[in-house]
């Protein structure tokens, strides 16, 4: 990627979190609401789960 930009985050938010910081962002990519990406954010709500679970039994 000589001469480009690197990509440093991609992110889902909703609208409210949108409305937060979308002054802040340089590019926004609305997507269609449709079940294309249902497995990518199961998948995503599961590690942050097990995340969570790890950091509550590191404490414990």
């Amino acid at each position: 990627m000589v001469g480009r930009e690197r990509i440093v985050a991609v992110s889902l938010l909703t609208e409210r979190e949108l409305a937060v910081v979308g002054e802040a962002l340089n590019r926004v990519y609305r997507l269609d609401e449709d079940d294309s990406f249902a497995n990518l954010l199961e998948a995503i709500d599961r590690a942050e789960h097990a995340m969570n679970a790890k950091a509550t039994d590191k404490h414990n």
